[in-house]
């Protein structure tokens, strides 16, 4: 097994035709993951990829519909972050060249050795445990500071600007209170034609609250609202 039983906060996608080794893969990696996609071709793969947001992507090179090197540069034009992996057979060598610039974690020769997959896989979940990109609010969601947006793992969690202003501003300093009007100047700036207002405050910070975990956003009184997270000093 692995030091964190089933991963339930790393998603992976694997894009494959070959049904058999598709499905060999998909029940191997349950054993340490609990969110596995799978898809048929390249077309197939890059809709799953749009509709799931994994962290992970397997997949091979041949394939109908849409070719595994085109799928991935696709993905590439936009999401330089997702964590993609490339399986070829050794006849297909010259076409693993041309993804050197696809920034692959790495590539894998038919058949796969699945020990080596799973072990180039908890290190990439050690990597994202590790950086500094996201900010775990619970094991479900997190902060995506790439793209300031709010995920549950398998969709985003859609914020209003304002919203995410805020987000952002207490995200800055965790378990540091901001007052209202700290909030309002970082909002507004110095907008002369804005009014400064406790109520819109107050507003905002209960629509946000409504959209992450309990607890997250705390009010300290005569102090301000602030973030609090366990794992933060």
């Amino acid at each position: 097994m692995n030091n964190y039983g089933l991963i339930d906060d790393v998603s992976i996608l694997i894009v494959e035709d070959e049904e058999e080794l598709r499905d060999y893969l998909q029940e191997y990696l349950q054993l340490f993951f609990k969110y596995i996609f799978v898809a048929k071709c390249g077309e197939d793969g890059y809709n799953k990829y749009l509709q799931k947001k994994p962290d992970i992507i397997i997949s091979d090179v041949n394939m109908p519909n849409l070719d595994g090197l085109t799928m991935i540069k696709r993905i590439r034009q936009n999401d330089d972050n997702t964590n993609i992996i490339v399986m070829s057979a050794h006849s297909e060598q010259d076409k693993l060249l041309q993804a050197i610039e696809l920034n692959l974690v790495t590539y894998l020769i038919k058949p796969i050795n699945v020990q080596k997959l799973k072990d180039i896989l908890l290190n990439i979940v050690n990597d994202l445990k590790d950086s500094k990109k996201r900010v775990y609010l619970n094991q479900d969601i997190y902060w995506d500071k790439t793209t300031s947006k709010l995920w549950n793992i398998l969709e985003e969690i859609p914020l209003k600007e304002k919203e995410s202003m805020i987000f952002e501003l207490l995200l800055s300093k965790i378990n540091h209170p901001f007052t209202s009007k700290d909030i309002f100047f970082h909002l507004y700036g110095e907008q002369a034609e804005k009014e400064f207002s406790e109520y819109s405050i107050t507003s905002f910070i209960k629509r946000l609250r409504s959209k992450l975990p309990q607890n997250i956003i705390q009010n300290e009184y005569g102090s301000g609202y602030k973030i609090t997270l366990k794992n933060h000093s």
